[in-house]
């Protein structure tokens, strides 16, 4: 049943891509999403001995399809979570900042588990990618979380990319481009959220 429910929800991005349903946007907290998804995803760390901290510095505002963005958020924290070292700390960080093309939400999702070997950072998005069948067999694994999330972002005019860090574990790092960003509580729109064409 998960991997039907996975398979669905990649043809259903892979829609999405070819133009055939565009998706309708609209100001997205993700500030909040992230504080939803690392909720959710908590009861699950705590069977193993896990913990999911969130930090937020900015209520960066994108403009997208919340469900796409949630699922992207949240296969990159589930991911994390399963192969994080038992009893280690999974870290989802989010700020914005700015660059010569705009403001950005900078969502970085760390963990303290194996990496992957540098020549498979790159594959690591393709869908049905899977760096070791045994270990993924293991874990329920069926290597389309990442590519649904590469997509979603790709959808929204993002990047996504990974990278081992130097003290041991993954880094996978989400930037969107800002609508606009929550200061002292109040919202200020930089833009006007657009309805893909």
């Amino acid at each position: 049943n998960r991997l039907n429910d996975l398979i669905g929800r990649l043809l259903t991005v892979a829609r999405l891509e070819s133009g055939e349903s565009p998706i309708a946007k609209s100001p997205v907290n993700l500030a909040h999403l992230e504080r939803e998804v690392v909720k959710d995803a908590s009861f699950e760390a705590q069977t193993r001995h896990c913990e999911i901290q969130c930090k937020i510095e900015d209520d960066c505002i994108v403009a997208g399809e919340e469900g796409l963005l949630q699922s992207a958020v949240e296969n990159v924290v589930r991911n994390a979570m399963r192969y994080t070292v038992e009893g280690t700390v999974v870290e989802v960080h989010l700020h914005c900042v700015d660059s010569a093309t705009g403001a950005k939400a900078i969502l970085r999702v760390t963990d303290s588990g194996p990496g992957v070997p540098e020549e498979a950072l790159a594959k690591l998005f393709r869908p049905f990618y899977r760096i070791d069948d045994s270990r993924e067999r293991g874990t329920g694994g069926a290597g389309l979380g990442l590519a649904i999330t590469e997509r979603s972002v790709r959808l929204h005019n993002g990047a996504v990319k990974a990278q081992n860090r130097p003290q041991g574990g993954l880094m996978i790092e989400i930037q969107l481009p800002v609508f606009s960003k929550t200061e002292s509580g109040r919202a200020t729109a930089s833009a006007q959220p657009a309805v893909a064409k």
